[in-house]
């Protein structure tokens, strides 16, 4: 273990938070453009809250955390190739189209956003390299668009002709072009139902290995689902955090994860352990009038900013994220401020990797 750095404690109002609050400078060289291999030899921080101390483990160590009993919730999300480019009927002009969500199986409908947002109008079709075609049927904003694929075939079909075609959709801060490999790199080992265009990225770090290590202790593995929309990477544009306004994303939580987890929130010595900024605000969308977590499936637009208080998630395993980030203030909340801040500061001291392909924290 490297040495112990200890926050000081120092706290601020929770309400007087605003968003030059979440601000933090780093060097451009920390952030990760690839993932760690293997991916459980990513460095893992942990961050008491209690003690509000920083210690250094690497991530496979994270088994020694947990206990018979406790829960492990993760986001079984899959990311599909959600870039493509085409081109304008007539001029021919080179557009792209981000498919952001289905939303008529049947019709072929899809909300997606186009670029350059100012040659593509309602009528115009648009063609793909493997002889897809669609029509822009309506606009949605400045840039979005709602489009119909002129396929005769089922959606399944339809996916796989987008699998053809698709380019990954890796963050933008990445600063380079997706290559084939990231449509393994940038999923998780629990990825199973589709419909993510990001990648629920802490659990990046996970291995059927370590997974089995846990499994074998008595840790109980739910998985959940909340498709990851483009907004995790949209920036907040206001000062007052009160005025930011969430995308919309879709969740799921069926019995048996829901089960275990409020069997680990009744026991006095088990935890519920979230993987991911995703899966908290999956479950935090999701309590009865009791407090338990409830089955169920919807949207959610919740933002979690300080102050917040958890009703289900009681540690956070978690990556680095980008200054001034929705992200970043939901974990602000469950920790605080200024040990966040803190923990940050030490990251980039030590020089861990940063953002999605970086390294992971662990708050306890």
């Amino acid at each position: 273990m490297a040495s112990v750095a200890t926050a000081p404690r120092i706290f601020r109002p929770s309400l007087s938070l605003k968003l030059s609050d979440f601000q933090y400078d780093y060097p451009k060289e920390l952030i990760a453009k690839y993932p760690a291999e293997p991916r459980d030899s990513a460095r893992l921080m942990v961050v008491d809250r209690e003690r509000r101390t920083v210690e250094h483990h690497t991530f496979r160590e994270i088994v020694d955390f947990f206990n018979e009993g406790d829960a492990l919730v993760v986001n079984d999300t899959k990311v599909f190739p959600a870039r493509l480019f085409g081109n304008k009927e007539k001029t021919g002009a080179r557009i792209e189209v981000f498919l952001l969500r289905e939303l008529n199986p049947e019709s072929q409908l899809w909300d997606v956003i186009v670029n350059p947002a100012r040659k593509i109008r309602v009528g115009n079709k648009l063609y793909f390299d493997n002889g897809l075609v669609a029509e822009v049927v309506d606009n949605t904003t400045s840039r979005g668009r709602t489009i119909r694929f002129m396929f005769d075939g089922t959606s399944e079909e339809l996916y796989a002709k987008i699998d053809e075609i698709g380019t990954t959709p890796i963050p933008p801060y990445l600063r380079r072009d997706a290559e084939e490999i990231d449509k393994h790199r940038y999923q998780t080992m629990f990825a199973e139902k589709r419909g993510a265009v990001a990648a629920p990225t802490a659990g990046l770090h996970f291995t059927p290995e370590l997974i089995d290590k846990l499994k074998a202790k008595g840790v109980t593995v739910c998985p959940v689902t909340l498709h990851v929309g483009l907004g995790t990477f949209r920036p907040v544009e206001v000062e007052d955090l009160t005025k930011h306004r969430m995308d919309s994303e879709n969740f799921h939580i069926s019995d048996e994860p829901c089960g275990a987890v409020n069997r680990a929130l009744a026991s006095p010595t088990n935890k519920v352990t979230v993987v991911g900024t995703t899966c908290v605000r999956a479950l935090e969308s999701s309590i009865s009038a009791t407090g338990d977590l409830k089955t169920g499936e919807g949207w959610t637009d919740k933002f979690i900013y300080p102050p917040y208080e958890f009703r289900i998630t009681e540690r956070l395993i978690t990556n680095f994220h980008m200054p001034k980030s929705t992200l970043l203030m939901l974990v602000s909340a469950f920790a605080d401020r200024e040990l966040i801040m803190h923990a940050y500061q030490q990251a980039v001291e030590h020089e861990y990797r940063l953002f999605s392909f970086g390294d992971a924290m662990i708050i306890v």
